[in-house]
């Protein structure tokens, strides 16, 4: 069993319509059929929403996500049409607020690794492929990849594993030339942010992107090379051959297993509030891969 701990009831703002609760995220149609898409402080991990928040989170993302899709345009378009926060809405969506384009969205996580670790190495240590591509011989967690590679995994539902899947399962269910554009802009944009982040002393690992159709063009939407949707290290800390310190929720899930904690993440039960002090540790880290990727001190 997995899912909201406790699902919170979504904000009624006149002249917006509530069309979904994500694990961090809450969507809202507007009177112009344009999405307003509200970045919450909730923290998911090992499939669960957590009842406890890291606050200020969701400003975090939604402002890393803004600063990555400036540097991209002239590779794909994305749908922020603005920041507004619309009329009647809490003063708290202030920072936190993309109101963007309604695309027809792909049902494909568009995965980019330039580095093996997690699922990928998982899958590595079995078959030595990652999605069904052939890698070489004596990689370990943490290696660099000869070049990076597109792993796609179909979208889950809250509660749910994304699963990986090769890429002509891709092909099939979005047909043969949209496969091959999602490929290269997904390597593109992450060959863009892997140059750009490693410059400021962070590795990209690997990264997901979603794509959606707007007319006859695709544009990235959602969140862009956030923590939440990317492994970034500390480049000055890389060493292959063991797991690599990281600017995610990792200090969540080290505390959600340790005995500390008290929770078994194969029972049934949902798992606890967090101590203040991950809490703490964990708005730190993102704060901090804000900062190094920006230059830019967060308030």
């Amino acid at each position: 069993m997995s899912g909201f701990v406790e699902k919170p009831e979504p904000v009624e703002v006149p002249g917006l319509v509530h069309l979904h609760t994500g694990k961090v995220r809450d969507l809202y149609r507007d009177e112009h059929g344009n999405l307003v898409m509200v970045a919450s402080d909730r923290m998911s991990a090992y499939d669960w929403v957590l009842p406890t928040e890291i606050p200020g989170k969701g400003r975090i993302l939604t402002q890393l996500s803004l600063w990555w899709f400036d540097r991209l345009t002239d590779l794909v378009p994305n749908h922020v049409i603005s920041t507004d926060v619309p009329a009647g809405a809490p003063a708290d969506w202030a920072g936190r607020t993309l109101v963007c384009r309604s695309l027809d969205m792909l049902p494909v996580e568009c995965v980019a690794r330039g580095y093996l670790t997690g699922s990928g190495l998982a899958e590595y240590r079995q078959t030595r492929t990652v999605c069904g591509l052939a890698l070489p011989e004596g990689l370990e967690d943490g290696s660099e990849l000869p070049s990076p590679i597109f792993t796609p995994a179909t979208k889950a539902e809250v509660g749910e594993h994304d699963e990986n899947v090769p890429y002509e399962e891709v092909a099939r269910r979005v047909g043969a030339e949209t496969a091959a554009q999602l490929r290269q802009l997904t390597l593109a944009v992450y060959g863009r942010a892997r140059d750009i982040a490693r410059d400021r002393g962070i590795i990209v690992a690997d990264t997901k992107f979603e794509f959606g159709f707007g007319g006859r063009d695709l544009v990235l939407a959602d969140e862009v090379l956030t923590p939440d949707s990317s492994r970034f290290w500390p480049a000055e800390e890389w060493q292959p051959g063991r797991a690599q310190p990281s600017y995610d929720k990792q200090f969540v899930r080290d505390w959600l297993t340790s005995p500390e904690s008290g929770w078994d993440r194969d029972g049934e039960l949902p798992p606890p509030e967090l101590p203040a002090e991950v809490v703490d540790r964990t708005h730190a880290k993102y704060a901090e891969a804000y900062e190094r990727l920006t230059g830019t001190r967060w308030a």
